[in-house]
């Protein structure tokens, strides 16, 4: 590297040298055609001249051997450095650009796009630590139980009751990892684009009022009150399977969140060139930092995870909504309840 760089300036010197040896020649030939001189004073004065030539050609160099240390070489190095440690592994490796000179604008543009791309490789590395987690943690609960009650079913004296309730909770988490599970496969789908949205032109108030049908039981039971605002007839074209993915979570989530005795409002309505749907809950609400992340993957506003849920229901729905071009917003009150609203494109007709 050292004698590459030590050939590389002796080119530079010669270059240099070159250049003004070629100007100043042209320049003196040019007058001395029309002078009449002494020739040993101009041998005498070719000599200091040539001298001259190789100081400023020496100056030449170092002054472009120096603006070039500063403006190229030093950010060139320092993004090189991140560079290296970053591929070691260092995910807090940063371009520190308060230490580039002027004439870097270019490099700070570079410096800055690499900090960026390193908080993004932050950002991933963290979601990656947190979705192992996330499914070690929601895969681990239902297999305890499964194994809790299996036990329980080997064990003498087990009446056919017991045997019965047993089954059905064995039942219940086989059924929450096989969410899990199902869930895992839709999202890593739709977020490769493996998922195509087959587009047809339905009736939006009536999709929505066949999901609500699925949870009669469940609102029965638990004693909710239900409210549905739908108009009659809300014509959009996208992609019902999808779509039917979302309205039942958004419902799941307010049924599940929703206390006895409390009210779930449904809201289906134009908005201008947007149909919209509303589903507000009169829950336990969320906090404005929760609703920051309530669309990340795995997030939990309950950090024990003893809500029942894998976190993964409001990813899809933010996902699906996305690839049919509308969007989801959500209102929420710590205690008072949540509101999320979803936007799509009516119909052109």
């Amino acid at each position: 590297m050292k004698r590459e760089r030590r050939a590389f300036l002796i080119w530079r010197y010669v270059t240099f040298f070159l250049l003004i040896s070629f100007v100043v020649t042209c320049s003196f030939l040019l007058f001395l055609d029309s002078m009449q001189l002494d020739p040993a004073l101009i041998r005498r004065n070719a000599a200091v001249t040539f001298g001259n030539i190789g100081m400023l050609s020496a100056f030449c160099c170092l002054s472009e051997w120096l603006i070039r240390k500063l403006t190229v070489d030093k950010p060139i190095r320092l993004i090189r450095e991140a560079t290296r440690r970053m591929t070691g592994g260092d995910l807090t490796a940063r371009v520190d650009t308060s230490q580039f000179r002027v004439f870097s604008d270019d490099f700070n543009g570079i410096a800055n796009d690499f900090n960026v791309m390193a908080e993004e490789l932050c950002n991933t590395g963290a979601l990656r630590t947190d979705f192992i987690a996330n499914v070690s943690h929601e895969l681990k609960t239902p297999l305890t139980v499964i194994r809790n009650y299996a036990a329980l079913l080997k064990s003498d004296g087990v009446n056919e009751d017991q045997r019965l309730e047993y089954a059905q909770g064995i039942d219940r988490a086989a059924q929450r990892m096989t969410g899990l599970i199902t869930n895992i496969l839709k999202l890593n789908k739709l977020e490769n684009q493996q998922i195509s949205p087959q587009v047809q032109e339905y009736d939006l108030t009536e999709q929505v009022a066949e999901c609500l049908i699925g949870f009669e039981e469940t609102l029965t039971r638990k004693d909710i009150e239900l409210i549905c605002e739908m108009d009659e007839r809300i014509p959009i074209t996208a992609d019902p399977e999808l779509l039917t993915l979302v309205w039942n979570n958004l419902l799941s989530n307010a049924v599940k969140f929703t206390p006895s005795g409390g009210r779930i409002t449904v809201s289906v309505y134009p908005d201008g060139e947007w149909a919209a749907v509303s589903v507000a809950d009169t829950g336990c609400g969320i906090s404005r930092e929760t609703a920051r992340h309530i669309f990340d993957k795995f997030y939990q506003g309950d950090a024990s995870h003893a809500t029942e849920g894998n976190g993964l229901g409001l990813a899809l729905v933010r996902r699906v909504v996305d690839l049919t071009g509308g969007e989801v917003t959500v209102q929420s009150e710590v205690g008072k309840g949540s509101a999320f609203t979803v936007r799509v494109k009516r119909s052109a007709a």
